[in-house]
Protein backbone atom coordinates (compact mmCIF):
# COMPACT_ATOMS: atom_id res chain seq x y z
CA UNK A 1 0.00 0.00 0.00
CA UNK A 2 1.55 3.46 -1.06
CA UNK A 3 1.50 6.35 1.52
CA UNK A 4 3.53 8.60 -0.61
CA UNK A 5 2.34 11.36 1.60
CA UNK A 6 4.12 10.08 4.60
CA UNK A 7 7.45 10.55 2.80
CA UNK A 8 9.85 12.32 4.33
CA UNK A 9 12.91 12.29 2.58
CA UNK A 10 14.12 15.58 0.79
CA UNK A 11 15.79 14.11 -2.19
CA UNK A 12 12.79 11.55 -3.09
CA UNK A 13 13.33 8.20 -5.37
CA UNK A 14 10.76 9.42 -7.42
CA UNK A 15 12.26 11.95 -8.53
CA UNK A 16 16.01 10.83 -8.75
CA UNK A 17 17.99 7.48 -9.11
CA UNK A 18 19.96 8.65 -6.17
CA UNK A 19 16.99 9.45 -3.75
CA UNK A 20 15.19 7.18 -1.09
CA UNK A 21 11.63 5.95 -0.28
CA UNK A 22 9.80 4.63 2.44
CA UNK A 23 9.79 0.60 2.59
CA UNK A 24 6.61 0.86 0.56
CA UNK A 25 7.52 3.44 -1.77
CA UNK A 26 5.51 2.36 -5.58
CA UNK A 27 8.02 3.85 -7.66
CA UNK A 28 10.04 0.88 -6.02
CA UNK A 29 6.90 -1.85 -5.17
CA UNK A 30 3.90 -1.27 -7.92
CA UNK A 31 6.28 -1.58 -11.67
CA UNK A 32 3.06 -3.61 -12.89
CA UNK A 33 1.10 -0.18 -12.58
CA UNK A 34 3.84 1.77 -13.77
CA UNK A 35 3.82 -0.25 -16.69
CA UNK A 36 0.51 -0.57 -17.23
CA UNK A 37 0.45 3.49 -17.04
CA UNK A 38 2.93 4.10 -19.73
CA UNK A 39 1.10 1.46 -21.91
CA UNK A 40 -2.01 3.70 -21.45
CA UNK A 41 -0.05 7.34 -22.30
CA UNK A 42 0.11 5.67 -25.67
CA UNK A 43 -2.88 4.98 -26.68
CA UNK A 44 -5.31 7.54 -28.43
CA UNK A 45 -7.47 8.60 -25.34
CA UNK A 46 -4.47 10.12 -23.91
CA UNK A 47 -1.25 10.27 -26.14
CA UNK A 48 -1.15 14.23 -27.25
CA UNK A 49 -3.76 15.14 -23.97
CA UNK A 50 -0.13 13.69 -21.79
CA UNK A 51 2.46 15.16 -23.87
CA UNK A 52 0.13 18.48 -23.97
CA UNK A 53 -0.36 18.44 -20.25
CA UNK A 54 3.68 17.83 -19.62
CA UNK A 55 4.39 20.70 -21.80
CA UNK A 56 2.40 23.08 -20.57
CA UNK A 57 3.69 22.36 -16.79
CA UNK A 58 7.23 23.17 -17.77
CA UNK A 59 5.95 26.37 -20.05
CA UNK A 60 4.16 28.16 -16.51
CA UNK A 61 7.70 28.72 -15.31
CA UNK A 62 9.83 31.35 -16.45
CA UNK A 63 13.70 31.89 -15.77
CA UNK A 64 15.21 34.79 -13.87
CA UNK A 65 19.11 36.62 -14.87
CA UNK A 66 20.55 33.86 -12.92
CA UNK A 67 19.04 30.80 -14.65
CA UNK A 68 16.58 29.98 -12.05
CA UNK A 69 12.84 28.48 -12.13
CA UNK A 70 10.12 30.07 -11.01
CA UNK A 71 6.43 30.17 -11.37
CA UNK A 72 4.90 33.29 -14.23
CA UNK A 73 1.44 32.08 -14.46
CA UNK A 74 -1.06 32.21 -12.96
CA UNK A 75 -4.08 29.12 -13.07
CA UNK A 76 -6.58 31.26 -15.42
CA UNK A 77 -3.28 31.92 -18.07
CA UNK A 78 -2.37 28.24 -17.77
CA UNK A 79 -5.96 27.22 -17.86
CA UNK A 80 -6.60 29.32 -21.38
CA UNK A 81 -3.03 28.30 -22.89
CA UNK A 82 -3.54 24.91 -22.11
CA UNK A 83 -6.92 25.51 -24.06
CA UNK A 84 -5.13 27.03 -26.91
CA UNK A 85 -2.10 24.40 -27.03
CA UNK A 86 -4.75 21.67 -27.73
CA UNK A 87 -6.67 23.61 -30.21
CA UNK A 88 -10.34 23.03 -28.38
CA UNK A 89 -12.74 26.01 -29.83
CA UNK A 90 -15.92 25.01 -27.79
CA UNK A 91 -15.48 24.87 -23.65
CA UNK A 92 -18.32 24.19 -21.32
CA UNK A 93 -18.18 25.75 -18.06
CA UNK A 94 -19.83 24.03 -14.74
CA UNK A 95 -20.23 26.64 -12.03
CA UNK A 96 -22.00 27.03 -8.75
CA UNK A 97 -24.40 29.30 -8.80
CA UNK A 98 -23.26 31.09 -5.52
CA UNK A 99 -20.42 31.66 -8.09
CA UNK A 100 -22.43 33.62 -10.49
CA UNK A 101 -19.92 37.00 -10.85
CA UNK A 102 -17.45 34.84 -11.12
CA UNK A 103 -18.34 32.61 -13.55
CA UNK A 104 -19.73 35.78 -15.71
CA UNK A 105 -16.09 37.17 -16.05
CA UNK A 106 -14.62 33.66 -16.71
CA UNK A 107 -16.87 33.47 -20.02
CA UNK A 108 -16.18 37.14 -20.76
CA UNK A 109 -11.93 36.39 -20.52
CA UNK A 110 -12.64 32.48 -22.64
CA UNK A 111 -14.59 34.22 -25.41
CA UNK A 112 -12.41 36.98 -25.52
CA UNK A 113 -9.74 34.03 -26.06
CA UNK A 114 -11.85 32.72 -28.84
CA UNK A 115 -13.04 29.92 -27.34
CA UNK A 116 -17.14 29.31 -27.44
CA UNK A 117 -18.24 28.88 -24.29
CA UNK A 118 -21.39 26.58 -22.56
CA UNK A 119 -21.83 27.36 -19.26
CA UNK A 120 -24.43 25.89 -17.13
CA UNK A 121 -25.37 26.53 -13.72
CA UNK A 122 -25.70 24.28 -10.80
CA UNK A 123 -29.20 24.71 -9.88
CA UNK A 124 -30.30 23.73 -14.19
CA UNK A 125 -33.92 22.25 -13.91
CA UNK A 126 -34.99 23.44 -11.08
CA UNK A 127 -35.89 20.58 -9.34
CA UNK A 128 -36.99 20.27 -5.68
CA UNK A 129 -34.34 18.34 -3.35
CA UNK A 130 -37.72 16.75 -1.89
CA UNK A 131 -38.23 14.79 -5.10
CA UNK A 132 -34.99 13.14 -4.21
CA UNK A 133 -36.36 12.38 -0.59
CA UNK A 134 -34.10 15.02 1.14
CA UNK A 135 -36.39 15.77 3.74
CA UNK A 136 -36.37 19.69 4.75
CA UNK A 137 -34.46 19.26 7.73
CA UNK A 138 -31.24 18.97 5.70
CA UNK A 139 -32.28 22.09 3.56
CA UNK A 140 -30.40 25.11 3.89
CA UNK A 141 -33.41 27.14 4.60
CA UNK A 142 -35.89 24.05 6.64
CA UNK A 143 -38.59 25.92 5.97
CA UNK A 144 -38.19 26.86 1.92
CA UNK A 145 -38.86 25.05 -1.50
CA UNK A 146 -35.06 24.37 -2.18
CA UNK A 147 -33.83 22.72 -5.29
CA UNK A 148 -31.01 20.56 -5.68
CA UNK A 149 -27.90 20.88 -7.51
CA UNK A 150 -27.74 18.67 -10.49
CA UNK A 151 -24.20 17.64 -11.72
CA UNK A 152 -25.14 15.17 -14.03
CA UNK A 153 -27.39 17.48 -16.14
CA UNK A 154 -24.69 19.77 -16.27
CA UNK A 155 -22.36 17.80 -17.66
CA UNK A 156 -25.05 15.95 -19.92
CA UNK A 157 -25.83 19.12 -21.34
CA UNK A 158 -21.78 19.63 -22.15
CA UNK A 159 -21.81 15.96 -23.50
CA UNK A 160 -24.69 16.94 -25.51
CA UNK A 161 -23.25 20.50 -27.02
CA UNK A 162 -20.06 18.31 -27.76
CA UNK A 163 -17.92 20.43 -26.10
CA UNK A 164 -13.95 19.85 -26.52
CA UNK A 165 -13.14 20.95 -22.38
CA UNK A 166 -14.89 21.49 -19.24
CA UNK A 167 -13.94 24.12 -16.73
CA UNK A 168 -15.36 23.19 -12.98
CA UNK A 169 -16.02 26.17 -11.12
CA UNK A 170 -16.99 26.29 -7.29
CA UNK A 171 -19.01 22.84 -7.32
CA UNK A 172 -20.05 21.34 -4.04
CA UNK A 173 -18.18 18.26 -2.76
CA UNK A 174 -19.78 15.08 -4.10
CA UNK A 175 -21.37 17.89 -7.08
CA UNK A 176 -18.20 17.87 -8.73
CA UNK A 177 -17.47 13.90 -8.77
CA UNK A 178 -20.44 13.47 -10.36
CA UNK A 179 -19.60 15.82 -13.25
CA UNK A 180 -16.98 15.08 -13.83
CA UNK A 181 -17.56 10.88 -13.59
CA UNK A 182 -20.09 11.68 -16.02
CA UNK A 183 -18.46 13.89 -18.65
CA UNK A 184 -17.42 12.89 -22.12
CA UNK A 185 -15.05 15.91 -22.56
CA UNK A 186 -11.47 16.00 -20.19
CA UNK A 187 -12.06 18.48 -17.14
CA UNK A 188 -9.85 20.67 -15.19
CA UNK A 189 -11.22 22.50 -11.97
CA UNK A 190 -10.77 26.20 -11.67
CA UNK A 191 -11.43 27.19 -8.52
CA UNK A 192 -13.42 24.52 -5.47
CA UNK A 193 -16.18 25.34 -3.23
CA UNK A 194 -15.12 26.18 0.17
CA UNK A 195 -17.99 28.74 1.41
CA UNK A 196 -15.53 29.77 4.88
CA UNK A 197 -12.21 30.26 3.25
CA UNK A 198 -13.20 32.37 0.00
CA UNK A 199 -13.08 28.72 -1.48
CA UNK A 200 -9.14 28.63 -0.96
CA UNK A 201 -9.29 25.48 1.05
CA UNK A 202 -5.77 25.27 2.14
CA UNK A 203 -5.93 27.79 3.74
CA UNK A 204 -7.31 25.18 6.84
CA UNK A 205 -3.88 23.56 5.99
CA UNK A 206 -1.78 26.96 6.21
CA UNK A 207 -3.65 27.42 9.45
CA UNK A 208 -3.76 24.08 11.28
CA UNK A 209 -1.43 25.08 13.85
CA UNK A 210 -3.10 28.20 14.50
CA UNK A 211 -6.58 29.33 13.67
CA UNK A 212 -7.67 25.88 12.94
CA UNK A 213 -5.95 23.37 15.06
CA UNK A 214 -9.86 22.55 15.88
CA UNK A 215 -9.61 20.02 12.96
CA UNK A 216 -6.55 18.15 14.92
CA UNK A 217 -8.93 16.55 17.23
CA UNK A 218 -10.68 13.09 16.90
CA UNK A 219 -14.49 13.36 15.80
CA UNK A 220 -17.03 10.67 15.88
Amino acid sequence: MAHCAKCYFPEKLCRNSTGKGLPDCPTENNRKEIDQSLEKYETDQYSDFSRAAAMQEGAGYSRDEDGDAYASKTRLEETIEFCKRRGYKKLGLAFCIGLQKEASVLNGLLEANGFEVVSVVCKVGRTDKEQFGIDKQFHIEPDTHEVICNPIAQSDICNAEKTDFNIVLGLCVGHDSMFLKNSNAFCTVFAVKDRVLAHNPLGAIYNLDSYYKRLKKIRD
